[in-house]
């Protein structure tokens, strides 16, 4: 009896650990999925917002003239570079460069960023809880979503060497015009990683505001007691909230990262020192530079990537419900 008891248990506990594994994948799949389609979509429709942010940040001239036809010829020469003179067309034609690296940069991003950060929570969830209720209350669940966001954040650093031809691609023609083999023979592999501590400097609080301004709007503005149960117009306005706060926090640290990355192969460039050039050159302010089109751009991507993850996964859940003998 016994051992046919114990046969049984141990056949259910297999079955469980089957719908498990079923239900892990169904779930990174999903959000995977969730995330490659934003991804592809957010490189039609934004590419050209980033691309005007990046030459803005990366441009050492100051863009504001004597008079508003001056600013405007600035403006001009720094967002279209050698096109500036171009028809319209080619002039928007002229803001998709480094595009296939951009859609390789976005998606891997998207998946790691949305479909990781469930997974971080989670565990957090599962083996920290009662350590972040002792030390943050009755917001623990928000704090496990915000340092989970932050956690996946820091790894992102994994992708720099696709962020970093997507910026030269945007910003510095000369050195993408001597190809891709040239760039990696000049630098090598560690020079692809240009920019690493500033990219973490930035990340981290970047995804923490991202999730935790996310979470913050759930919990305080709808009173939600589970963010999973949020609906589509509840995740709008709570990534909203946290999309804005993560760009500006982060854009400083954005300005510095986008320079050490498009400096010419083989230079010497520290984030100190062009942070201190910036400083030194161009003022405080300009640590701000590019900070409108950067927000136009970032913000709906990252409204519409977060939004996008958590309604699919949801029509997921729902429809498996459905399926489900009573």
């Amino acid at each position: 009896m016994n051992s046919t008891t114990a046969v049984v248990s141990q056949g259910q506990q297999q079955r469980e650990q089957q719908q498990r594994s079923f239900s892990f994948a169904n779930l990174f799949k999903g959000r995977a999925g969730a995330a490659t389609m934003a991804g592809v979509l957010e490189i039609a429709f934004f590419h050209p917002f980033d691309t005007v942010a990046k030459r803005l940040m990366t441009s050492r001239t100051r863009i504001q003239a004597a008079s508003l036809e001056g600013t405007l010829r600035n403006l001009n020469t720094t967002i279209f570079l050698s096109k500036a003179d171009a028809s319209v067309a080619q002039k928007f034609l002229y803001l998709y460069p480094g595009s296939a690296y951009a859609v390789c940069y976005k998606i891997l991003q998207r998946v790691y960023k949305f479909a990781g950060q469930p997974l971080v929570r989670d565990h957090l969830f599962a083996r920290n809880q009662q350590t972040f209720t002792t030390l943050f209350g009755r917001r623990d669940r928000l704090m496990i979503e915000s340092v989970s966001g932050c956690i996946i954040g820091l790894g992102e650093v994994l992708l720099l060497p696709l962020d970093r031809l997507k910026v030269l691609s945007q910003a510095n023609e000369a050195v993408m015009r001597r190809g891709v083999l040239q760039l990696l023979r000049q630098e090598g592999v560690r020079g692809m990683y240009a920019g690493t501590v500033v990219t973490m400097a930035r990340n981290a609080p970047g995804s923490f505001c991202l999730f935790g301004g996310t979470a913050f709007t759930k919990d305080v503005v709808f009173g939600l007691e589970d963010y999973r149960r949020a609906t589509l117009f509840q995740n709008l306005c709570a990534s909203t909230v946290g999309a804005c706060l993560s760009i500006t926090v982060t854009n400083p640290m954005d300005v510095i990262k986008i320079r050490v990355q498009n400096k010419d192969p083989g230079a010497q460039l520290s984030a100190v020192a062009a942070l201190s050039q910036l400083l030194r050159e161009e003022g405080a302010t300009a640590l701000f530079k590019g900070l409108t089109p950067k927000v136009i751009a970032s913000a709906p991507k990252l409204i519409f990537a977060y939004s996008m993850t958590e309604f699919f996964m949801q029509l997921m859940n729902a429809k498996k419900a459905v399926a489900k003998p009573s």
